[in-house]
């Protein structure tokens, strides 16, 4: 349930781009259930929740958007006041290299360029944790990670991630009223992802890859419900996962049989992430609500 001050704070009417994808089903419903008018856009409506507004628009083309953002398609009228940017090629390796970017980078330049010709002030993105160097092959400079450090994209999708933030910091120095909040989230799971999680512990070396992260959809939706409520302008970004790791193990012994030359910069808890999700507590007001062991039986851990 949202708290009082919080939902007085979210924005009336919002676009969620990417609205049928595995963290846009999760983000639409919660804006939905907190009481925020959602106009759901994607290029794909296999999934279009026949109950809610939803809109077919493929984001490379910029005329689209704009229509979109402005309430010039028929029966979508009314004007926006936020952008919930979640639309992306998903992953590396999906698609060429050279396609994910001209779809991402395109898709990404229309959402904020849109955004601010319609006068629109809000927009929250997803960034994400590959910028902080995954897969990791070359071991993080610290740990537990944070935003402290310079984006170290190491594929295509990634670099793409990297040069967003970048343009949305040049987006506000354009216009210093605008207030951007990229969302660096973690491999998002559902429920019914956690019954393969126990098989992970066999070999540490399997998830590696983001120092066995991840993020519940539901609390990745509560961190887009936190950012539209920030206020302050300007781009920033913050990295959202869960607040343990998928693993039964210690972080500590993960880091130190993994990475053994890695500094450890705190007193780590027993399942603490590694990837650090302190900024987000401080600045949003963020806190995870779920775990993945609340939904596996322990003696299947």
């Amino acid at each position: 349930m949202t708290d009082p001050a919080l939902a007085s704070a979210l924005p009336r009417r919002v676009v969620v781009t990417g609205a049928t994808g595995k963290l846009g089903r999760a983000v639409v419903a919660h804006l939905r259930d907190v009481g925020v008018d959602v106009l759901a856009v994607d290029r794909a409506g296999g999934q279009r929740d026949a109950d809610g507004e939803f809109l077919l628009v493929d984001l490379t083309d910029y005329g689209q958007v704009v229509e979109a953002f402005t309430g010039g398609a028929d029966e979508h009228a009314g004007g926006v006041d936020a952008i919930v940017h979640l639309a992306a090629v998903p992953a590396p390796g999906l698609l060429p290299n050279a396609t994910t970017f001209a779809n991402n980078s395109a898709a990404t330049y229309n959402v904020f360029a849109a955004a601010r010709a319609a006068g629109i002030k809000q927009v929250v993105w997803a960034s994400s944790e590959t910028v902080l160097g995954l897969p990791f092959d070359t071991p993080p400079p610290y740990a537990p990670v944070d935003e402290e450090y310079p984006p170290r994209p190491e594929s295509t999708y990634s670099l793409n991630k990297a040069l967003e933030e970048e343009m949305a910091r040049q987006f506000c120095r354009w216009d210093p009223e605008l207030v951007m909040v990229g969302l660096r989230f973690s491999n998002v799971m559902h429920v019914d992802d956690y019954a393969r999680f126990p098989a992970f512990d066999a070999d540490p070396r399997l998830r590696r890859w983001n120092l066995w992260g991840y993020i519940d959809s539901r609390d990745a939706a509560q961190a887009v419900e936190r950012a539209l409520a920030h206020d302050r302008p300007g781009a920033d970004v913050f990295i959202i996962a869960n607040a343990d790791t998928v693993m039964s193990r210690s972080s500590a012994s993960l880091m130190a049989e993994v990475y053994p030359g890695v500094e450890v910069r705190k007193e780590l808890g027993e399942h603490e992430t590694l990837l650090s999700i302190d900024k987000a507590r401080r600045v949003l007001g963020y806190e995870p609500q779920h775990s993945w062991r609340d939904h596996v039986d322990a003696t299947s851990r």
